[in-house]
């Protein structure tokens, strides 16, 4: 890891020590923590926390899920040490490049954990299904590593382009999340390919009997998806359009306290001290002058002043700290306190005294450049703001950057700054960033498909299924809860891989039976048979592993997990329903335009009576 030391926990060690003494030695008093340095430790411990805590239990799940639904000892155990294996060289090389363990980059094993899982279910359900119908194991292992090589690696493929899409981001821990990622995926496919069918072909397999009625359940269904192909297919189309138009729902917001619940101290401390103190968002304007010593001119003055008012009056804002507040203070204590001097001078002479005053009347070693700059010519004005999110805090710093526009003399112009404000505007740079990535990805994608598939029709076709999911995910998202954060804009790069996952196998299976010379419904059938258990098996072990994620107390990881297990879902239901029927509807579109042009020669040929 990098050598440089990250002070922030030193920082709050020495607070909570301090914090704890002051509590001991006096009872009666109650220390709250908060400002940006907790904040950015919050997330730091919330990530670790899930790291240490739910990242075991999510794993578990999913060895637990692995063993129910593949009755496979040995295949369960390669599978973990495929997953353990392509997560430590991701995070291994991550450290070899220099990439520092963020909260974003904590996230790399559960997303590796996805395609590692999907690669392994795969060829396991695969090899079990041959032999179940006779073949030996070696022969088994063979034949699903034959036909399982072409998509596993383009799903790979597909996938590391979804996470490298990640380098549109603004933010350098997501960039790292992705290319880290992107290693993990390349180590899954290799260790699946070569590490897991050598395993395999060493460790003791059976077959159990009962393992029979699953492919007759998969048949059962394939039959209703061809007979029902119609309904299916426009009734997908509807609730997809539906789907769709929920997503405007949704807007591009952040609110950094509220990421983390009630039962987190950060959040029990900010949420008394806006309550009853003050808030930790804070915008700050650098108010100039324009000439030296000009801050003494009463018009300036009078300006900040009016400036600071508008502030005041606006919605969330809880407190203005600004320079003419000390004048007119100290306008009314050079009047014997009188209440009605509490005024700005009004001659420039007697403000410059007034504040020379002030300077010298400083305790020693205490000076006024945290309000005003050596040459006298500029103040700075902060304003302190509630528990307000990132859309809000973009929204009160650009309506006071406005007013200055609108109201102010040229020089006295300033962009509202700090690091709430620098925090607000990247969350929403990041966001925008990664949804224009996402399309870069979706591009690229497509012409991956249509090379690697030999067909633009097809490789167009499965594009289809890879939209739904995550088009239906932010959809019910925008109707449930309306927010995406910057937690929630990774999750179409995370889930991308395991959507076309789904899909590259299904059509993959498709097109090699049509290839082969059966008929759209026959080739439907065999797609089901080969792959459809591994799917649904597939499915709900990342479904039940995202599941834990979401009990996190950390809303980026909690909304995470909800998310991407909705989206996973989707995903299952979109191959299992809306994929097939389309492929039969263009199918039998293109057979039947086909026969007309056969039935006109034939006609034509015919002898006349």
């Amino acid at each position: 890891m990098p050598e440089e030391e990250d002070v922030t926990p030193v920082v709050v060690t020495a607070a909570r020590a301090l914090a704890e003494d002051i509590e001991t030695r006096y009872p009666h008093i109650n220390v709250y923590l908060t400002g940006q340095t907790m904040l950015n430790n919050a997330f730091a411990e919330s990530s670790m926390s899930d790291m240490t805590v739910l990242m075991p239990i999510m794993f578990g799940v999913i060895v637990l899920a692995m063993v129910v639904l593949l009755r496979s000892f040995s295949g369960t155990i390669g599978t973990v040490l495929v997953i353990v294996f392509s997560a430590t060289t991701a995070m291994g090389l991550m450290g070899w490049l220099g990439m520092p363990l963020t909260s974003p980059t904590a996230s790399v094993p559960t997303m590796v954990l996805t395609l590692a899982v999907a690669d392994s279910i795969h060829l396991l359900v695969t090899m079990l299904r041959s032999m179940r119908l006779g073949e030996s194991k070696r022969e088994a292992i063979v034949h699903s590593v034959v036909i399982n090589m072409q998509p596993v690696f383009l799903t790979s493929v597909t996938t590391a382009i979804g996470f490298l899409s990640m380098n549109f981001s603004d933010v350098p821990p997501l960039r790292d999340l992705g290319n880290a990622t992107a290693i993990g995926v390349f180590a899954a496919f290799g260790l699946s390919i070569g590490f897991l069918p050598a395993m395999m072909a060493i460790l003791p397999l059976r077959v159990r009997a009962a393992q029979a009625d699953r492919p007759q359940r998969i048949d059962a269904l394939a039959d209703f998806v061809v007979r029902k192909r119609t309904p299916l297919l426009w009734g997908s189309v509807a609730v997809v359009a539906l789907f769709a138009a929920l997503v405007p729902m949704n807007e591009l917001n952040d609110e950094f306290v509220n990421y983390f619940h009630e039962n987190v101290a950060f959040r029990t401390d900010t949420d008394f001290t806006t309550e009853n103190l003050s808030g930790i968002y804070a915008a700050e304007f650098s108010l100039s002058s324009g000439e030296d010593n000009g801050i003494s001119d009463p018009a300036y003055l009078a300006k900040v002043d009016e400036f600071a008012t508008w502030y005041r009056e606006q919605p969330d804002v809880v407190h203005v700290a600004v320079l003419t507040d000390t004048m007119k203070r100290l306008n009314q204590n050079m009047h014997a306190d009188d209440p009605a001097w509490h005024k700005l001078p009004e001659q420039r002479d007697l403000a410059a005294q007034y504040l020379l005053l002030y300077e010298m009347s400083l305790p020693f070693g205490l000076d006024l450049n945290n309000q005003i700059d050596i040459s006298k010519s500029a103040t700075r004005m902060v304003v302190t703001m509630g528990n307000v999110s990132s859309r809000e805090m973009r929204g009160l710093t650009t309506a006071g950057e406005e007013w200055l526009k609108d109201n102010a003399p040229a020089a006295m112009f300033s962009h509202g700054v700090g690091p709430a404000v620098m925090f607000s505007y990247i969350s929403d740079r990041n966001i925008k960033s990664m949804l224009l990535g996402t399309l870069v990805a979706i591009g690229l994608v497509a012409i991956a498909l249509c090379v690697a598939l030999r067909s633009v029709k097809f490789g167009l076709l499965s594009m289809v299924p890879n939209l739904v999911p995550g088009i239906m995910g932010f959809g019910l998202w925008g109707l449930l809860y309306g927010q995406i954060n910057l937690g929630l804009s990774v999750v179409v790069a995370m889930t991308f891989g395991i959507v076309v996952d789904d899909s590259v196998h299904f059509l993959s299976k498709y097109l090699r039976a049509r290839r082969s010379g059966d008929d759209p419904e026959a080739a439907v059938r065999y797609a089901f048979s080969t792959v459809g258990v591994a799917l649904v098996v597939t499915t709900i072990v990342l479904v039940g592993g995202f599941s834990i994620m979401a009990q996190s107390s950390f809303d980026m990881n909690s909304g995470m997990g909800r998310l991407t297990a909705l989206t996973i879902a989707f995903a299952l239901v979109a191959d299992f329903f809306l994929l097939p029927s389309l492929l039969m509807k263009v199918e039998q579109r293109a057979l039947d335009a086909a026969r007309v042009p056969a039935a006109d020669r034939q006609t034509e040929g015919a002898p006349a009576s």
